[in-house]
């Protein structure tokens, strides 16, 4: 009696699950949802909000149509499914490394710096146009060509001096009317660094160190020059000097002043001995006391 009461016990628990189970399959069913609910809408909220950084617009792209407006810097909602491809507005630097030829037919490397900056708004335009990398799609193959044409009608040596500001501007100028229509103003083109083949490079370098050489030369000479003008003008000036000099000076004075020396010389109070000459022409010859009695003696 005790066995069977136990298994219609084990039973009644069973029914009691099997009529409990679907209450509870169903209140996670139900959790479940509601968590991939407020995951998708989090989602999608997160997609709906865009920050466009500072100095930039976005082109904003839905299902393949571009809008003709772009938004600015700052948060902005949006569809979920729009795409944004941001442009900065400042001003970006753009290097290129190209070898080109010359006029004589030699290979130069020259490496290139673009300063420019998209204009806000033609960013719409740009994008249309030349795409989200027209950098590497447009303008790198643009400035190339550009440095090709350019170069091909200039000597090897004009990179090296003062030809090279020109080459610069005639870069600038042109790559000006090319980017310019589409909406990309160009600053600026420098040419940064400039690789000839070395025996070309040696050519100029020996080339200029001979042109210093003579314009130093060519300054000694002239230094030389003008040191003989200085001379002779101070030889001329000496001679002068003489001619008036001697022109003044005669026996006549020169006695005259031999006999104002004797007689200041005869009123000091030292020992003396004075000898007259026996001549006109003869001037007084001095003598101290102490050499006048060596030969007494």
């Amino acid at each position: 009696m005790q066995l069977g009461r136990r298994i219609q016990d084990a039973l009644n628990d069973g029914d009691s699950d099997t009529e409990g189970g679907p209450l509870g399959s169903n209140t996670v069913k139900v959790g479940a949802g509601g968590c991939c609910c407020c995951l998708l809408l989090l989602i999608l909220a997160t997609r709906m909000i865009r920050t466009i950084p500072p100095a930039s617009v976005g082109v904003v792209t839905t299902f393949g149509s571009t809008s003709d407006g772009t938004l600015q810097s700052g948060i902005h909602v949006t569809n979920p499914f729009a795409q944004v491809t941001i442009f900065p507005t400042k001003t970006v630097l753009f290097e290129e490394d190209s070898a080109v030829p010359t006029r004589e037919g030699l290979v130069v490397r020259l490496e290139v710096a673009v300063l420019y900056r998209i204009m806000p708004e033609k960013a719409a335009h740009i994008f249309l146009t030349l795409g989200g990398n027209f950098q590497n799609t447009y303008l790198k193959p643009q400035l190339a060509s550009a440095v090709r044409g350019v170069t091909g009608s200039v000597a090897a040596e004009a990179l090296y001096n003062s030809t090279r500001e020109e080459i610069q501007h005639k870069l600038q100028q042109t790559m000006k009317d090319i980017m310019d229509p589409h909406g990309v103003s160009v600053e600026s083109v420098l040419l940064k660094d400039i690789v000839l083949p070395k025996l070309l490079k040696d050519a100029i370098e020996s080339k200029t160190a001979a042109q210093q050489e003579a314009e130093r030369m060519e300054y000694v000479i002239d230094k030389e020059k003008r040191e003989a003008q200085r001379k002779e003008i101070e030889a001329k000036g000496i001679q002068k000097f003489q001619d008036i000099v001697s022109q003044g000076i005669s026996s006549e004075l020169l006695q005259w002043k031999g006999i104002e020396a004797t007689q200041d010389i005869a009123k000091s109070s030292n020992s003396k001995i004075v000898l007259m000459g026996n001549s006109k022409g003869s001037l007084p010859i001095l003598m101290s006391n102490d050499a006048a009695q060596g030969p007494l003696r």
